[in-house]
């Protein structure tokens, strides 16, 4: 076996085992530690994007509405354009009306 081993290494002494066993141990845990990090980072990006998503959808759907409003904005216009001479029409027809119900009476 010492045949195999690198020049310049010595085997660990028996007192050595307990130490790197700990260190192990400790590599274990910070390995961990740093999957849990980097599966934290992992879905941090993916709410970062899914939130992106969600306001672009937001404002896609405001740009929507307003232009919704504007065109009921203009379909109102229309309508009180045409309701105006109505109305005008009416006043003619109560006064008509009154001079009729006038004669009447004479």
């Amino acid at each position: 076996g010492v045949g195999t081993m690198m020049p310049g290494e010595t085997p660990p002494p028996a007192a050595g085992t307990a130490a790197a066993g700990g260190a192990c141990a400790n590599c274990g845990v910070l390995q961990q530690n740093i999957n849990e990090y980097v599966a934290a980072l992992i879905a941090l990006k993916q709410k970062m994007i899914d939130g992106d998503r969600l306001l672009t959808e937001y404002q896609q759907k405001c740009t929507d509405i307003l232009s919704e409003i504007s065109a009921l904005r203009c379909q109102v216009e229309k309508m009180l354009q045409k309701i105006l001479p109505l109305e005008k029409c009416q006043e003619e027809l109560g006064s008509l009306k009154a001079e009729l119900e006038e004669k009447k009476v004479c």
